[in-house]
């Protein structure tokens, strides 16, 4: 069997929705064990492949991969390998590394991934409706349900799961930093959803839940039984959305994307939907 290259294993991750940072040498100057073009690839599970020279320089450079994935960002860095760590000339704009063989070595660490990971928990009318749009922007979208029937006719995700929905938090987790909307067909389902998630300690970004006023105050009241009044919910929306109006499956699609759009890029002034329930405990507040 041949050896994967590393530019087929970009082609795998992309397909298993996987992140990675490709890290490559863009520039040299002095003596030290890198050529310039020479890569390496690290995953979000920090699987590597290639090398940028080994020692101090391809250490900190798995680590700063580490920060890479969690920004998703792609960002460009040069280094003084110096065993002394000797700042040259006071430059702010270069890190030190302990290596014998001086020189200075500028790396390019390329974000390799989509904007982010959505999960959808329900493939339900508004679901449909959320997908046909998420899947135009980039997002990697992967739809839970335990209802086959259902899944069959999903028209757009990455990838779908035909499971329970509180096991499939169990056997894979949530990527840190990812979006959750939980639209399930039973509001005990929606429940176990995202106390899983809490009880998991988990972190999404954004945990939306689609509900109404009366469903909202049940649900509190339970968490706040089950997990105490200090329980953090900042990053809990609902109901889930901005204030756009409408109520077909289409005009509640677009205030949730909506939504995730303007938390994505850290908009503020918007009008969400959890502001505007009157009489309703503040619950992201505490």
């Amino acid at each position: 069997m041949e050896k994967e290259t590393l530019y087929e294993r970009i082609l795998r991750y992309k397909n298993e929705g996987k992140d990675a940072v490709l890290v490559t040498a863009v520039e040299k100057k002095g003596e030290g064990p890198v050529s310039i073009g020479i890569k390496m690839l690290v995953s979000e599970d920090d699987e590597a492949i290639g090398t940028v020279g080994g020692g101090a320089l391809e250490y900190h450079a798995r680590e700063k991969c580490k920060e890479i994935l969690k920004e998703r960002q792609s960002r460009l860095e040069r280094y003084l390998l110096n065993e002394e760590k000797v700042e040259v000339d006071g430059r702010s704009d270069m890190t030190t590394l302990p290596m014998k063989c001086g020189g200075v070595v500028t790396l390019f660490y390329e974000f390799i991934g989509v904007k982010n990971h959505i999960y959808l928990f329900g493939a339900g009318h508004v679901s449909k409706a959320l997908g046909r749009i998420l899947h135009t922007l980039d997002f990697h979208l992967t739809v839970i349900d335990d209802r086959k029937e259902v899944l069959e006719v999903y028209p757009y995700a990455d990838r779908l799961v035909e499971k329970p929905f509180v096991q499939f938090i169990e056997e894979e987790g949530i990527k840190d930093g990812s979006f959750v909307v939980v639209c399930t067909p039973k509001h005990a389902n929606d429940y176990h959803v995202i106390n899983k998630i809490l009880e998991l300690d988990l972190s999404p970004k954004y945990i939306g839940m689609l509900c109404s006023s009366a469903k909202l105050k049940d649900y509190l009241k339970r968490t706040y039984e089950t997990f105490g009044e200090d329980v953090d919910l900042s990053n809990f929306y609902a109901p889930v959305g901005l204030d756009t109006g409408g109520g077909s499956p289409e005009e509640i699609a677009i205030s949730i994307t909506s939504e995730i759009l303007a938390i994505s890029h850290g908009k503020k002034g918007h009008l969400h939907m959890r502001e505007t329930e009157n009489g309703t405990h503040r619950y992201w507040e505490d």
